[in-house]
């Protein structure tokens, strides 16, 4: 049986295997990935994913995996981001014909986008009164937080309680999607938002200082870590680890207001116990491969073990789908987090305009303005290409397709 993924080999580095096959790699991420290859903490190999692009600090679409020692920027600022999707026992027919109330309903019920604080206005991506759902969440997370800011006070000052239950910017979004068989469902994308910015630009420069403290040399600095032993270490893992509890909690209590916004806005009886994923894409696993227990640093990657459910999520206007992971141990059992960007956001707003953006996403109940625009479609691979590159990682369960889209 051939295999799925190419090898890119040099002396002196660990091998990289990519599911890159018939999908665009940019040479800068394949030098970037070269630079965290030369890494002597690397086990085994580095897995990447077919939606790997450049990143900063570590490549996006990148399984790393590493022993004594962890490389913070190689999770990166976005910490524990990931997707929640949930299926309901609604139908196509029984949505309305103009769909804009349900968007309504939606922007209404979660915090998105941010305020700019020149004029020093409300944040209106932020709670200003907090809800109870969101205190009472929080208490399960602030004794633990507390520990952290003792050890470390500038993480104290973040967003934090007043972004639990909130989406975000950029590529953040919520959107109600129909599957192949017109089942109706709930998916959004979100993460630690301001707190776990906070805490990993906080410790990628503490491990930049450790580097220049014990004079070690990197091909890239942003490629910094700290080894085990190291005073920093277990306090960085204990942060990430708290953060990735916290961007599941913030997907959870979003998803909750979301259903609740869907049952104000349509007159019609539906449940969602059949099935629900929420899934990480950048974060930091305890796992065992290839003989040895090594710290997986997963950026833009899913876990994909066998059996395991996972949401690969396509861009405004394109599919996505909800997949189980075949366990395939080469990808150290992961799949891609989405399409991947061939275009930064700043080219795709010189390239592309509005009437652009507004045939991309026909059919598609969302804004369509010059804000939006870095979010077209065509910034993005073709999700079909990437999910036939990643064909032996998982299989496709669900395919959905967004008919509602809110973008942060």
């Amino acid at each position: 049986m051939s295999r799925n993924y190419n090898v890119i080999e040099n002396e002196g580095m660990a091998t990289i295997k990519a599911w890159t096959k018939g999908v665009p790699f940019e040479e800068q991420a394949q030098q970037q990935l070269k630079n965290i290859a030369s890494m002597p903490m690397v086990h085994s190999h580095i897995a990447v994913m077919p939606d790997v692009h450049m990143g900063k600090g570590a490549t996006i679409g990148s399984v790393i995996p590493s022993v004594d020692a962890v490389i913070p920027a190689a999770v990166g600022v976005d910490i524990g981001c990931g997707m929640v999707a949930t299926k309901t026992t609604l139908t196509a027919s029984q949505l309305p014909d103009n769909l804009s109330g349900i968007r309504h309903a939606f922007e209404a019920a979660i915090p998105h986008g941010r305020t700019g604080n020149k004029r020093r206005q409300r944040d209106k991506g932020a709670w200003h009164t907090i809800p109870e759902v969101v205190a009472a969440q929080w208490k399960t997370l602030e004794a633990r937080f507390e520990r952290i800011c003792e050890k470390h006070p500038a993480i104290r000052r973040s967003n934090h309680v007043n972004h639990l239950g909130t989406m975000g910017t950029g590529n953040h979004f919520l959107e109600l999607c129909l599957d192949e068989n017109n089942a109706v469902w709930i998916m959004l994308h979100s993460g630690s938002r301001g707190v776990g910015n906070r805490i990993g630009t906080y410790f990628i420069e503490l491990a930049k200082k450790e580097m220049e403290r014990h004079q070690i040399n990197l091909p890239d600095m942003d490629l910094a870590y700290l080894s085990e032993g190291n005073e920093y270490f277990d306090d960085y893992v204990e942060a990430v680890e708290w953060a990735q509890d916290f961007a599941r909690k913030n997907r959870e209590i979003m998803m909750l207001n979301a259903i609740a916004a869907l049952r104000k806005a349509i007159p019609v009886e539906f449940s969602t116990a059949e099935l629900a994923v929420n899934c990480h894409h950048n974060y930091i696993s305890r796992e065992e491969h290839f003989g040895k227990a090594c710290f997986v640093t997963r950026k833009g990657a899913v876990r994909a073990e066998k059996g395991e459910m996972g949401i690969i999520p396509g861009s405004m206007g394109a599919r996505s789908f909800i997949v189980r992971g075949l366990g395939n141990p080469e990808s150290f059992n992961s799949c891609s987090h989405g399409a991947g960007r061939v275009m930064s956001r700043t080219k795709a707003k010189k390239v592309y305009s509005v009437k652009d953006q507004i045939e991309a996403t026909q059919g598609v109940e969302c804004r369509k303005d010059e804000a939006v625009i870095d979010e077209i479609p065509h910034a993005y691979k073709d999700i079909e290409k990437v999910m036939d590159a990643q064909k032996d990682l998982v299989e496709v369960v669900y395919t959905l397709k967004q008919v509602v889209c809110v973008k942060g």
